[in-house]
């Protein structure tokens, strides 16, 4: 009898895991169990995860957070996981961390929002607490500055990445300086490359120059299931993963993501990244989160329309208001026209903002008109 020919862990698919499809409609990522263990075992590493750790995850499990940063950083470094609710709850994830004593807490920005803004946030006992990872979209500076000062999140780390990395390409260090912690995405993982590229000549860029970053090594999926097309115009012939996300590297090789091309504005020949605008106007004293998208005009080809959650006893704020808080702090061609008040925004069901839906929502709103494309 022949005998059974060994499966090689690295080629064989083990996940099909769906993209989040804030830009699109998902694709299948086909992970195999190289790409995940490796990447789950290096994530707990730069966690510091020991068997004493209890890890709180209230994100989704059949998304690459809560299954590859959340179980697999566990089991691979016999951690606790502590599951607070069957879907994300604010205050069930707060008291779970308050009984369970947890060490680490997970979330995508939205999420910490929404926990930091609880009325009785205080009563909560999160002394345990001393880790955490925030990632799944750009993490607001002064967000992540109240995690670590209001949640005692001392070691928190941001990481960064895709479903098609499966996820993480880089994270902040638990010994990075402060600063470094709350305004980057860290440095590149063990064992894989990065790099910033023009992303019409496909040639690296200087560091402190934006560019399209790229990442290459053991995380980038096999492939999209069944795409073979997609799968050439992500992957290349070198094996490098296009992102499609903007970046700039700095001398130390700290990477800080500045926005989605698809997501980048052109007002007037000028380019917005929404990125730059949104942490601005999270400085506003009533603005609980904010959004901003491109909306079709017919003189300057796009303007800036943020959409804004206000925190909790603030009723109104116009457009005129929001822009003479921006004037002279701002250029003015990254000044929103328009201001639309929502209490919640268009998300996946991984908790990301759909800002495509964003789009198509706000030019109906506002009578523009047309299709919206974007060719880019």
């Amino acid at each position: 009898m022949r005998p059974r020919r060994r499966r090689c862990p690295r080629t064989t698919p083990i996940n099909i895991q769906y993209t989040s499809g804030t830009t699109g409609f998902p694709k299948g990522a086909t992970l195999s169990h190289h790409n995940i263990l490796n990447n789950g075992f290096f994530v707990g590493e730069l966690c510091g995860y020991t068997e004493a750790d209890r890890i709180c995850v209230p994100v989704p499990l059949y998304h690459c957070f809560g299954m590859v940063m959340g179980n697999l950083a566990a089991s691979t470094h016999g951690s606790c996981l502590v599951y607070p609710a069957p879907a994300f709850e604010p205050a069930a994830t707060l008291t779970a961390v308050t009984q369970e004593r947890c060490t680490s807490l997970y979330g995508v920005p939205t999420m910490f929002i929404a926990e930091l803004a609880l009325e009785g946030f205080g009563s909560y006992d999160l002394g345990s607490l001393r880790t955490g990872i925030m990632a799944g979209s750009p993490c607001p500076v002064e967000v992540m500055k109240q995690v670590v000062e209001r949640m005692g999140m001392t070691e928190v780390t941001i990481c960064y990445g895709m479903t098609e990395t499966s996820p993480v390409s880089t994270q902040t260090r638990a010994g990075d300086s402060l600063d470094r912690r709350v305004s980057t995405v860290g440095r590149v993982h063990p064992h894989l490359e990065v790099k910033v590229v023009d992303p019409e000549t496909g040639l690296t860029v200087s560091r402190g120059e934006p560019g399209e970053f790229c990442t290459r090594g053991y995380s980038v999926m096999l492939g999209y299931w069944e795409e073979p097309e997609k799968t050439a115009e992500a992957i290349d012939r070198a094996r490098w993963m296009h992102t499609g996300d903007l970046a700039v590297m700095d001398s130390d090789g700290y990477l800080n993501i500045t926005g989605r091309i698809k997501d980048m504005v052109i007002r007037g020949g000028e380019n917005v990244y929404p990125r730059e605008v949104e942490e601005f106007l999270y400085t506003h004293p009533d603005i609980l989160d904010a959004q901003v998208i491109g909306v079709p005009d017919a003189c300057y080809g796009e303007e800036l329309c943020a959409w804004v959650h206000l925190r909790e006893g603030a009723t109104e704020l116009t457009a005129e208001v929001l822009r003479q808080f921006c004037t002279g702090k701002l250029a003015h061609y990254k000044i929103p026209r328009y201001v639309h008040l929502v209490e919640e925004f268009p998300m996946t069901v991984t908790g990301k903002i759909r800002k495509v839906e964003m789009r198509e929502r706000s030019v109906e709103l506002l009578g523009l008109g047309g299709n919206f494309t974007r060719e880019r």
